[in-house]
């Protein structure tokens, strides 16, 4: 994995202050560069990670029925503007042979992707793919609902707007008794 280089984000971020105007050696803005250097290191702490080296099954339990982990908040980035789009990801899957994952690592898998620069839609696609690779299950399903600073401050303008994506392996693709199943269960909300 290559390392961030916080001075080269420090010098950006001087560069564009100075080029909507500002004076980035002033007083109320010295700090900033490295206030956002800072962030950008923390937010997109994913980059170049892989989640494989942590997605490990467990098979002592000998589960077959389906494993539903709902609401999974998120947070990324955006690579087209550089704006956030957050909302809460969704994972349903049904276990071969008893293999399972640790809740706690279906947390990590969506951090670890989420955690640098990404699409919605690529996001969704890749914890499914690496859930398949880790678990070779029956079937996978993700869905993840998330609203776009992109499209809600700058664009278009429509605060409040989710966007939905999905992905299917499996027998989720290729079976609509368990799709239905899955995705009554995923999209219920709950009463907290």
């Amino acid at each position: 994995m290559k390392n961030m280089d916080v001075d080269k984000i420090k010098n950006g971020v001087s560069l564009i202050l100075e080029g909507i105007g500002e004076d980035a050696a002033s007083e109320r803005l010295r700090e900033t560069p490295a206030r956002a250097a800072a962030m950008f290191a923390e937010v997109l702490s994913g980059t170049g990670k892989d989640p494989g080296d942590f997605l490990k099954c467990l098979t002592e339990e000998k589960h077959d029925e389906m494993v539903i982990l709902k609401d999974i908040p998120i947070y990324s980035m955006c690579e087209h503007h550089l704006l956030p789009f957050s909302g809460r990801a969704s994972i349903a899957y049904i276990p071969k042979k008893g293999r399972i994952i640790g809740l706690n690592n279906l947390g990590y898998l969506v951090d670890y992707l989420a955690r640098r620069l990404q699409l919605q839609e690529r996001l969704t696609k890749q914890i499914a793919d690496y859930l398949v690779q880790a678990l070779d299950p029956m079937g996978v399903m993700v869905v993840i609902k998330a609203e776009h600073l992109c499209m809600t401050m700058r664009g278009v303008k429509k605060p409040g707007s989710l966007t939905i994506t999905s992905a299917v392996r499996g027998v989720f693709r290729e079976n609509l008794g368990p799709r239905q199943e899955a995705m009554s269960l995923l999209m219920t909300p709950e009463n907290r």
